[in-house]
């Protein structure tokens, strides 16, 4: 990677910032896109000094996609959403955005486009994120198809989403609820080894017009993380099971927040299990090892830990 010139877009969101980390050590030269590059400066210590260039651009205008890209040989997608705000909507950023930047990368000349999409991209999904997500695909491929795509599982690190917020629930509510009776399933894995991934795919001749499905080393139930976040916080709330069809109640009010920490939308995501498809490639073909949550996630909660007496939980 060492000289090429990268283009990051989503670079400052959660899985983006470990893909601008890991390319800029191994030398490539990046313009690192977010909507908010003031926010983003914590990007330029990441690599040598002239290597990262924060960028602020509206990426739902043509003519700011086609300026993000210019001169670039790779294009990485990192830019989703997990809920719909105004322009900011599944159609907009997970649908039409890859064909977009299909076509800007045609006029820009870029060799390669890598997508990060998700696990559960399926036109039949029971959910608009699911559908959007593989529509996306479809999109880019269809314009595009050399561009490679990696399909993460729940994704844990330093500032995820769901293990940040159940270990906070788990600090602050009476009960932590387990949705649906807490039996879906997840295999989840490190954003490090998502970013891993992101550069050894791209140093992957045989991986263009290839789609990757990226899981951890171990299956496990949503009563089981929960569990785990209890043992590593030191909290111990009941786990009480809590119906589907009461959670979309309480979802429909939550959408209302700025901010809503439930949708509906996200709770047909959990009809299914979030794990990899049966057979398709994923770390082991770029030579990863997954990186076990459990040697991870203490690293990180420990600001949510109980420091008083603390006992386990029984059940």
């Amino acid at each position: 990677m060492r000289h090429r010139r990268v283009t990051v877009l989503g670079a400052s969101g959660f899985v983006g910032r470990y893909i601008v980390k890991h390319l800029a050590h191994e030398g490539a030269v990046i313009a690192a896109v977010s909507r908010h590059a003031d926010y983003a400066g914590f990007l330029r210590p990441m690599g040598d000094v002239g290597q990262i260039e924060p960028i602020d651009a509206d990426i739902l205008r043509d003519d700011a996609l086609d300026a993000a890209v210019a001169g670039a040989e790779i294009i990485v997608n990192a830019v989703g959403l997990l809920y719909e705000r105004g322009r900011q909507n599944f159609d907009a950023i997970h649908v039409r955005l890859p064909a977009r930047i299909a076509a800007a990368a045609k006029k820009a000349g870029a060799k390669q486009i890598l997508h990060i999409s998700a696990i559960g991209a399926d036109p039949q999904s029971p959910a608009a994120y699911g559908r959007s997500k593989a529509a996306g695909e479809a999109a880019l491929k269809a314009a595009f198809p050399d561009a490679i795509v990696l399909r993460p599982a729940l994704v844990f690190g330093p500032e995820d989403e769901f293990f940040n917020r159940f270990a906070c629930y788990a600090r602050y509510l009476p009960v932590l609820p387990l949705i649906g009776g807490g039996t879906m399933r997840f295999q989840p894995v490190y954003v490090r080894d998502v970013a891993s991934a992101v550069a050894a795919a791209l140093n992957t001749p045989a991986a263009k017009g290839k789609v990757y499905e990226l899981a951890g080393p171990r299956v496990y139930s949503f009563k089981e993380l929960m569990e785990i976040i209890l043992r590593v916080t030191r909290r111990s709330p009941p786990l009480v099971s809590y119906p589907l069809a009461a959670a979309m109640v309480q979802a429909w009010f939550l959408e209302f927040l700025p901010k809503p920490p439930l949708t509906r939308d996200q709770l047909h995501l959990m009809e299914r299990d979030n794990v990899p498809t049966p057979g398709m490639p994923g770390l082991p073909e770029f030579g990863i090892g997954p990186t076990a949550l459990e040697v991870i996630l203490p690293t990180y909660l420990q600001r949510f830990r109980n420091r008083g007496l603390w006992r386990p939980r029984t059940t």
